[in-house]
């Protein structure tokens, strides 16, 4: 699967990062999981004040080790990375926006929403003990459901995902089996399945397979028409992904309780939360070597939280609250600093 990049200019959309660039540009590398929603933030952004983003939607790893280089303006992340990386990296993290991670499948007859999964079962899945789709534990839950006797070909991330660590994340929570064997992390052994490269690659095989299931970014799900599961959630209901249940498992969210707003929200409480919700995150650094430059993607960001909550919600993202988005600008103005001493953002 070829990997995903943009640069928004006149409206269209140029994929390389090879092109003479203007000192407004911006450039950016990593997660895969927001890649829809900073492309319709950047041809707006384009559009309003004929800026360019180029992002490579590389997956999170990739990201890391980009803005690690100091190849781009700024990495992205699913993953946060702990206090005492930023610290050693010299980084600054914040969120940008929140979404979902959704299992899909593609099972002859079985439309979207009509499969639903437990978290111990979504994991015994992949950990290959559950392997027909007829399987009893998968057919008790759903009852009424015509299940093939078919053999299940998970399908999960075969580079570093930060939406791959999130998933993980989450079936260490909910499966203790899971927990002591492949564990969580971006890039873990999967025991049994195929793998693709990015969102895009899970989904582009998924829509591939007959029989398989895989997990992706809500948006790329809805984009490419896979059908999604349901996923019974901490207080024991099924629920479906979307802006609503993606809110609801974010209204809790106590951002200060870790370095750089590097919260997890996987299995949180509440009669409607999605189960596999995450915020995705933005890394730059304290003291740039192009000042100008990062504050070029702040007032993308910047303007993309003033002006982007509704272009998210209509991808099914979950904008940040305002209150925590005027937390990350005080971060920005006291934390990011040129050669000088001076901030970087001003507000």
């Amino acid at each position: 699967m070829k990997i995903m990049s943009f640069a928004i200019a006149a409206g269209l959309a140029v994929a390389s990062l090879t092109t003479t660039a203007s000192a407004a540009d911006i450039t950016g590398a990593g997660a895969t999981f927001p890649f829809p929603i900073y492309a319709k933030w950047a041809e707006a952004y384009n559009k309003e004040t004929g800026n360019r983003l180029n992002y490579q939607s590389i997956g999170s790893s990739g990201g890391i080790r980009q803005i690690r280089a100091k190849t781009v303006d700024f990495g992205a992340t699913d993953a946060p990375l702990k206090g005492e990386d930023l610290q050693k990296d010299g980084f600054v993290q914040f969120p940008a926006v929140m979404g979902g991670v959704v299992p899909v499948y593609n099972i002859q007859g079985v439309s979207a929403g009509q499969l639903k999964l437990t978290g111990e079962v979504l994991a015994d899945i992949f950990n290959g003990k559950v392997s027909k789709w007829n399987d009893p534990k998968i057919a008790q839950l759903n009852q009424g459901v015509k299940l093939p006797d078919a053999s299940i070909t998970p399908v999960y991330r075969s580079d570093g995902s930060g939406t791959t660590n999130v998933f993980t994340t989450y079936l260490s929570q909910v499966s203790d089996a899971w927990k002591s064997g492949p564990g969580m992390g971006s890039s873990v052994q999967w025991p049994v399945g195929q793998g693709g490269k990015g969102n895009e690659g899970v989904a582009a095989l998924v829509k591939q397979v007959p029989n398989s299931i895989g997990y992706v970014e809500y948006a790329y799900a809805k984009q490419n028409n896979i059908p999604f599961a349901q996923l019974q959630n901490k207080n024991g209901k099924f629920v479906s992904p979307d802006s609503k249940t993606f809110q609801a498992a974010a209204a809790g969210a106590d951002w200060k309780s870790a370095p750089g707003y590097g919260i997890s929200l996987t299995n949180q409480p509440g009669e409607e939360a999605w189960p596999i919700t995450a915020p995705t995150f933005i890394l730059v650094p304290k003291n740039p070597e192009k000042p100008e430059q990062v504050a070029e993607a702040l007032k993308f960001f910047d303007w993309s939280f003033k002006n982007g909550d509704q272009m998210a919600l209509e991808l099914d993202y979950v904008p940040l609250p305002a209150q925590l988005k005027d937390q990350v600008r005080a971060t920005w103005a006291g934390e990011i600093k040129n050669a000088s001493g001076q901030p970087v953002y001003k507000q």
